[in-house]
């Protein structure tokens, strides 16, 4: 890990992700939808839990990998903010909001991997 971060909370990208979770959660507590709701609530949790494990790890090439993993559940989250505005569980400007703080994560990942790689 950089000798500046000595701890995943002072990465930048979990805590735009931290934010994201929130949004979720605030967009899906009234959705009756469970298994729906449940599954973005699981997806979007995995995204910050991801970047911290990996970090707890220590190892860049494992750091790496978990972070591949976040990226990925920032993808199946956002196929699901689709799914949800598209069945009409949340509005359509909720969904933009959504979408936008996943995509704004997965960039974030995206260059923290390259950088990782490039760098170590």
């Amino acid at each position: 890990m950089e000798s500046s971060i000595k701890k995943f909370e002072d990465l930048i990208v979990w805590q735009e992700a931290m934010l994201l979770v929130e949004m979720i959660y605030s967009n899906m507590k009234n959705c009756k939808d469970f298994g729906l709701r449940d599954q973005m609530q699981r997806s979007s949790v995995s995204v910050p839990s991801n970047i911290a494990e990996g970090f707890e790890r220590k190892t860049n090439k494992e750091f790496i990998q978990y972070l591949f993993i976040a990226k990925g559940s920032c993808g199946e989250l956002r196929t699901q903010i689709y799914l949800a505005v598209k069945v009409g569980i949340i509005s359509a400007e909720s969904g933009d909001g959504l979408i936008e703080q996943s995509k704004k994560v997965s960039a974030m990942l995206y260059k923290l991997i390259k950088t990782r790689k490039e760098k170590f």
